[in-house]
């Protein structure tokens, strides 16, 4: 496990709880127009509701999974794949719905912080 997967585990953890559980409810720039908060973004990306508690709860299990494998590392890998996979098609709803690039940003560094925690734990 390399220092660099440790610290890209620790930012994918703290960004998705900060997301996730403290600021579901609040607008952000990176969220699509007329989406002021995780509900209507998802609803902006034409998606169910179910698809949106199903991936909030995957992401936040992930995050601490993540944690976790700070202490065993084959949990981190796994989970960080997950979350990479979650992390592309965040990119690819902004894509569909016309998103500047500028709002996938935060999701494609965060699969890039994913990639990095697998590869890490693969070397």
């Amino acid at each position: 496990m390399t220092t660099l997967a440790i610290i890209a585990q620790i930012i994918i953890a703290l960004g998705i709880f900060n997301v996730w559980i403290i600021r579901r409810d609040q607008p952000s720039p990176y969220r699509p127009d007329g989406a002021s908060n995780m509900e209507e973004e998802f609803e902006r990306y034409g998606l169910p509701d179910w698809v949106r508690l199903a991936v909030g709860s995957t992401k936040v299990t992930l995050a601490v999974l993540l944690l976790v494998g700070l202490l065993f590392a084959p949990l981190a890998m796994g989970a960080a794949a997950v979350m990479g996979l979650l992390m592309l098609s965040a990119v690819v709803a902004h894509v569909r719905v016309g998103d500047p690039w500028s709002k996938s940003v935060p999701a494609a560094v965060m699969l890039t912080l994913s990639a990095l925690v697998v590869i890490g734990h693969s070397a």
